[in-house]
């Protein structure tokens, strides 16, 4: 239990803690004055000033907060105009908002480099977690635990290569060598041909055999570039959250599925029994995650900012704060809903 919790507070923390470091990077780098860089919120345990900066350790270590001189509109008396976040031309002023989930992105990158360097490249493999009843792979005799060694005497490697072989066959007999404790098997299996719907709401229609998906992972030495690995990983990540989110909103995807704190410090709680590589597996995830809903065009979030100064760009002039003081409240009322949504079905999951 006092591994998970310090994997939570490391993982939550750290994620809100590395994006408000995005902000403050770029800020510094503009010149713009910061008020205050806090690691943690709450009452404040000890800190220093560096010039007009006070950074500060504070009591809730679950992420952090920068302070930019003016970002409210108001002036500052310790700080001079050009250094007022307000005061600056709104590209600027973008480049700092978009700067958090810009290092969330990286944080992303960072970790799944890291990853590819300490263990080489993860492949689920052709092992049976499950075999559904009256399925061909059923008939054919197959059980849990067997691993498939090649399908027609064509050798099988991953999870995928199972897949994309068993699909590529047209609904026609295969000969699927297996693996059951030592002892290696043919078993003969007819795939039914079927059409369902996916994650996503796309039907599709393929050759299926009836075998679950095991969670065995093995790991083997990347081939070509840990970075461009590492790349192609995080934008793989990036298109399957985006469709998770299209999907949700198309209600491809129930309302129920959505989830709050709880259950991240529920999914972090489990990773933490499997080690640090599958904590830190789960961070980048949740990264991608962080990242893309602050990017969501919505008034309170970072993407609602940058929608702002967009704005002012193309229409050369400040967006009447009347109705952006309205978009503000409506935005926030969408998010608060959002949340207390999340939560509720966090608690009933737990209930249930």
């Amino acid at each position: 239990m006092l591994t998970s919790t310090i994997a939570i507070v490391l993982v939550l923390g750290g994620l809100i803690f590395f994006h408000e470091l995005g902000h403050f990077s770029v800020a510094r780098v503009f010149g713009m004055g910061v008020k205050t860089f806090s690691l943690g919120f709450g009452p404040k345990l000890f800190g220093f000033v560096s010039g007009r900066t006070e950074y500060k350790l504070s009591a809730i270590p679950l992420g952090g907060y920068v302070s930019l001189a003016g970002e409210a509109g108001e002036e500052d008396e310790g700080f001079p105009d050009n250094q007022l976040f307000s005061m600056r031309p709104a590209w600027q002023r973008m480049c700092v908002v978009a700067a958090g989930p810009i290092f969330n992105f990286l944080l992303a990158f960072l970790i799944y480099w890291f990853l590819a360097l300490a263990q080489g490249e993860g492949i689920l493999l052709p092992v049976a977690g499950g075999v559904m009843p009256d399925s061909p792979a059923a008939a054919a005799g197959f059980k849990t635990g067997d691993r498939v060694l090649s399908i027609d005497g064509q050798p099988i490697e991953s999870w995928t290569d199972m897949v994309m072989t068993i699909r590529g066959a047209g609904g026609r007999e295969l000969a699927m060598r297996v693996d059951r404790q030592g002892e290696t098997l043919t078993l003969r299996v007819t795939p039914h041909v079927k059409t369902f719907k996916n994650l996503y709401g796309e039907e599709e229609t393929v050759p299926v055999v009836g075998v679950l998906q095991g969670n065995v992972v093995a790991y083997r030495p990347v081939e070509g570039s840990t970075f461009v690995l590492a790349m192609e990983t995080t934008w793989f990540q990036c298109r399957a959250v985006l469709k998770g989110f299209v999907a949700i909103i198309e209600r491809l995807i129930p309302a129920k599925s959505i989830g709050g704190p709880i259950m991240i410090a529920q999914l972090i709680h489990q990773g933490a029994q499997s080690g640090v590589y599958a904590v830190l597996a789960l961070a980048a995830v949740i990264s991608i995650n962080l990242a893309i809903l602050n990017l969501l065009p919505i008034p309170v979030l970072d993407g609602g900012h940058i929608l702002f100064n967009a704005l002012e760009i193309i229409f050369r002039r400040p967006l009447n704060d009347k109705w952006k003081a309205m978009a503000m409240r409506i935005g926030l009322l969408f998010l608060l809903s959002l949340m207390a949504l999340a939560i509720f079905n966090d608690f009933s999951r737990l209930l249930s």
